[in-house]
């Protein structure tokens, strides 16, 4: 008889060197690579032209209301536990943001793709999130320079819209404001600019 399978739960996250990126999906522990730069670029300009209206100028003449975080993990379930590149949560469904695992589903989440991840974050978490009901689903492939956005409709994802980096839009949920695609990826290199 087999013994029975002991689900993770987020003490086994804990338990992990503080450095290591992992998350829990179905009870199973998932460790993740470290992202390229192109990768942590894109969180960091998602989360200065997403992010600095919405969260940081809540109250000073932006648009507000949001809570947007990068690498910070979300309790879906007690055996699903994600550590999505960014999430949004709007303020009023979270009073207290300061305590891990955040412990609401998030409006809005955005995974950043590396080949390691592509199939985990387009397969995996894209079904999960749908399960749990978060309503936005945005992917950034870096390589190929394109920006997918998802909107949840009777627990099915739509694709809505896809740009490339030549793209300047408003993206539900934040279309109070222009996202200027280039400037969302690290330069192209010389080699590789178009003629």
């Amino acid at each position: 008889m087999d013994a029975a399978r002991k689900f993770a739960t987020y003490e086994d996250l804990l338990a992990l060197p503080e450095d290591e990126k992992a998350e829990i999906i179905g009870g199973s522990l998932v460790t993740l690579p470290s992202p390229r730069p192109r990768h942590a670029n894109v969180q960091g300009a998602l989360r200065r032209f997403v992010g600095g209206p919405f969260h940081d100028d809540d109250g000073f003449d932006g648009p507000g209301g949001w809570w947007i975080f990068l690498d910070v993990d979300v309790a879906l379930g007690l055996h699903d536990i994600v550590r999505p590149d960014l999430f949004g949560v709007r303020r009023e469904r979270l009073a207290d943001p300061d305590v891990l695992p955040i412990p609401v589903v998030p409006d809005w989440i955005c995974e950043v793709l590396s080949p390691s991840t592509e199939p985990h974050d387009r397969v995996t978490k894209k079904n999960l999130y749908a399960r749990y009901g978060v309503r936005w689903y945005w992917i950034v492939d870096p390589a190929e320079r394109i920006l997918e956005v998802f909107e949840l409709r009777d627990g099915l994802w739509v694709n809505i819209a896809s740009y490339d980096e030549h793209a300047t839009a408003r993206i539900p949920p934040f279309e109070a404001i222009e996202l200027p695609m280039s400037r969302i990826f690290l330069p192209r290199a010389p080699s590789s600019e178009r003629a």
